[in-house]
């Protein structure tokens, strides 16, 4: 750990910590970007780093969107990000009655707290769960890899069909180029360049960028004028009271929202709204959240930036990742040559370790920045979106060129960039979708090495405990859904 405070320390890490942690809440603050989006956008940026670096910005971006996100459902009623949209609860109810100041402290310093817990969690939590994930062999991976799907179809309630259509496609797509192991030329149509398969980044950026800026695009004339909040923020700080009332909703939902991270598929989004609704039933004046409460900010703030470090320890640990964001970053580490998993805390724990000693220092640069800058960053928001749009657009197409220098992956990155608005437009997840391409070719190794070792197609989920209990694990999360409205109807005809 001295090892890994030393090198976070080292100026150019500190200087890419502050870069992460500024960028990644300008990102949150901009509706409609969030931190998947913005780890897309920026991967151009880690080319030719030190992936110690490399890993210190994206991790800073993620978590600094989490900060940046509130930012705008405080002032404008507008979430960054779907992560943020608990804040709109309470927080813009603040802002009306004259306490946006104290709402912005209230929330960074919770997100602060809620950060720590988590990061101290991760100390504890990820060494143990690599130590477990070293005896996982063929089988163990591929029914790890499934329930990890199979988690992320379940949380799309709602979307069920839609999350399997996701994850249909995104094993097809996985599944271009040459079959390493028979040679055969799979879904390629005569291009050359697909030989090696699509870069999933190009697909990333295709689907997270420019899917966002061609939907905002559609809507540009027709988007409704934001509330204007200058010179109404007043002092960026909170009471005694406000604080007496928010510390414990913090603390309760620190650990909360880190364990609801660290479960595939659940992410910051659930942990933030689990959150409120746990200090609302908690709570002794119940009536007063979404009228203004600022435990009803301060809880869920607390819980999903707890839920973004979370979040990074399957995808660490496991090669798994906990949402969205950590797909992007799972990827873009893949492609800087980390490879996450078990053996990276054995064979490099130092930079591990530089990593959460960078977390800690990070998360005070964000309170720092977000209440000393407030009044700078909020200025975002008045960014018009016929300059940020184009830019954005601009910087795909760098980032998608610089990673092959081909232009053909200018139509693919196009292709995506359709398919993403068509999913945002018909309300398809995304992340299942992103889930899938990248664990596809793994999924697909791991199956054929199971079945190859074991004595029939069938046999090998029973190779040892924890491929059986991860097979279990699958089945239950496939059906969760349809149990949770088998109890609700058994619950509402039994009070009737």
């Amino acid at each position: 750990m001295l090892d890994g405070l030393f090198i976070a320390l080292q100026p150019g890490n500190l200087w890419w910590l502050l870069v992460g942690a500024f960028l990644g809440t300008v990102i949150g603050i901009i509706p409609g970007l969030g931190p998947a989006t913005g780890i897309a956008v920026l991967i151009p940026l880690t080319f030719g780093m030190n992936p110690t670096s490399a890993l210190i910005l994206m991790a800073a971006i993620y978590y600094g969107a989490m900060y940046g996100g509130s930012r705008s459902s405080i002032l404008i009623n507008t979430p960054g990000d779907g992560t943020a949209i608990a804040a709109t609860f309470d927080g813009y109810p603040m802002a009306k009655k004259g306490e946006a100041g104290p709402a912005l402290a209230i929330s960074a310093v919770a997100s602060l707290i809620g950060g720590v817990i988590a990061v101290i969690g991760f100390i504890f939590l990820a060494a143990p769960l690599a130590k477990f994930a070293l005896n996982f062999g063929p089988t163990e991976y591929f029914f790890l890899l499934l329930f990890a799907l199979a988690a992320f179809v379940s949380s799309s309630s709602g979307q069920l069909i839609k999350a399997y259509t996701s994850v249909f496609l995104g094993l097809l797509i996985s599944t271009i180029g040459v079959d390493l192991q028979t040679g055969v030329y799979r879904n390629t149509f005569g291009i050359a360049h697909l030989v090696d398969g699509i870069n999933f980044l190009v697909v990333i950026i295709g689907l997270y960028a420019l899917g966002e800026v061609f939907q905002n695009m559609l809507n540009i004339n027709n988007s409704k004028p934001k509330d204007k909040m200058e010179n109404k923020i007043g002092k960026i700080w909170f009471s005694r009271e406000q604080w007496r009332r928010s510390k414990w909703p913090i603390i309760r939902s620190g650990p909360l929202g880190f364990i609801v991270g660290v479960l595939p598929g659940a992410g910051a989004v659930v942990a933030s709204l689990l959150a409120y609704t746990t200090e609302k039933k908690l709570s002794k004046h119940p009536e007063e959240f979404g009228k203004g409460a600022v435990e009803g900010l301060a809880a869920p703030e607390s819980a999903n930036n707890s839920a973004s470090v979370g979040a990074m320890i399957p995808m660490l640990t496991l090669g798994v990742p906990g949402s969205g964001a950590t797909a992007v970053m799972l990827g873009a580490l893949i492609m800087i040559g980390i490879t996450p998993g078990p053996l990276l805390f054995q064979n490099d724990p130092v930079l591990i370790s530089t990593l959460v000693n960078s977390m800690f220092i990070g998360n005070i640069m964000l309170v720092i920045i977000n209440i000393v800058l407030i009044s700078v960053l909020t200025k975002v928001l008045d960014t018009p979106p016929k300059v940020l749009y184009p830019l954005i657009i601009i910087l795909s197409f760098i980032g998608a060129y610089t990673l092959g220098y081909s232009t053909v992956d200018f139509y693919i990155l196009l292709i995506f960039g359709v398919l993403g608005l068509l999913f945002k437009l018909l309300d398809f997840p995304i992340a299942p979708l992103i889930l899938a391409i990248i664990v596809g070719a793994d999924m697909e190794k791991n199956f054929r090495r199971a079945v190859t070792m074991s004595d029939g197609p069938v046999s090998f989920v029973y190779a040892s405990n924890i491929s059986f209990v991860l097979a279990i694990l699958t089945v239950l999360a496939l059906f969760m859904p349809l149990l949770v409205v088998l109890f609700q109807r058994m619950f509402k005809k039994k009070s009737l």
